[in-house]
């Protein structure tokens, strides 16, 4: 048998220590521990991170779910006896999305455990060489920080905008709104507009430039967003949020930065004390 005994053995708590379980950190720590590594990976929320717990996974299932209102309107022209008015229960598909998502974040948790990595549910930043301190205080020591965090919505701060959402609370509603307004047309903009659309909302994407997706497939020039595009979506181009009360205040392009929500921010797992040595 091979010896995999290291100097780092009797160094440290851990020979790799991962700050965060979602794709990148799970995969890291997964693949670490199966070549011998002793390994631990934090997480304060689910294993799984964005794609699985709040954003590709459930979003693709209501995709599939929204696709339904064009194929029951296709149907009936195939033959198919499909009322005119079907019902649908967002609370049916909704809680059917959640169940996945367990499912999916059970499996990334056993994946893990059947490697023997140390699974730690707690916030934990980077506090000294070598050094991570968790929420409860703390402290655990690695040879290696792997820091797999991710990044966060950015949210504007302007009159109130407490009373809006990002796509991570977007799940979990209790009902689907009967309108919608958009703050940003980047591709994940896009894809709530056209699941709510589908749902019977009234769905607006504002946005600072009068192009969307930008910044995507630049070789295939986008044109200028339309008022109302084929699919029913209303685009007020070159504004910005200013201030949500009773309505809504708008200022052109470029005059208010914060208002741009189409964007994510990493998040910091540094000690600030130690960030400052």
């Amino acid at each position: 048998m091979t010896d995999t005994t290291s100097a780092t053995d009797t160094q440290f708590d851990y020979d790799l220590f991962v700050i965060g379980a979602g794709s990148g950190g799970t995969r890291a720590s997964r693949v670490a521990a199966a070549h011998g590594a002793r390994v631990a990976v934090a997480e304060e929320y689910r294993v799984g991170g964005t794609c699985v717990i709040r954003g590709c996974v459930p979003k693709k299932l209501l995709i599939y779910g929204a696709h339904f209102a064009e194929d029951l309107k296709d149907a009936k022209r195939f033959g198919w006896q499909v009322p005119d008015n079907c019902a649908f229960s967002w609370p049916t598909l909704r809680d059917n999305v959640m169940e996945e998502v367990d499912r999916i974040n059970g499996a990334y948790t056993t994946t893990l455990q059947n490697n023997h990595v140390d699974i730690i549910h707690q916030r934990a930043i980077v506090s000294g060489p070598n050094e991570v301190t968790l929420a409860d205080g703390t402290t655990k020591t690695a040879a290696k920080i792997l820091i797999a965090v991710g990044a966060h919505p950015l949210t504007p701060e302007f009159p109130g905008s407490e009373h809006g959402i990002t796509s991570n609370e977007v799940f979990h509603l209790d009902d689907v709104p009967k309108r919608v307004l958009i703050a940003g047309a980047g591709y994940i903009a896009n894809e709530f507009a056209g699941i709510f659309h589908q749902f019977g909302s009234h769905v607006t994407l504002v946005n600072r430039t009068d192009v969307i997706l930008r910044g995507y497939d630049e070789i295939d020039p986008r044109p200028a967003a339309p008022d109302i595009d084929e699919q029913g979506h209303r685009f007020s181009v070159q504004r910005c949020v200013r201030e949500h009360r009773e309505g809504l205040g708008w200022l052109p392009d470029g005059q208010d930065e914060r208002a741009r929500t189409d964007r994510r921010r990493p998040r910091d797992v540094r000690d600030r004390s130690f960030a400052q040595h």
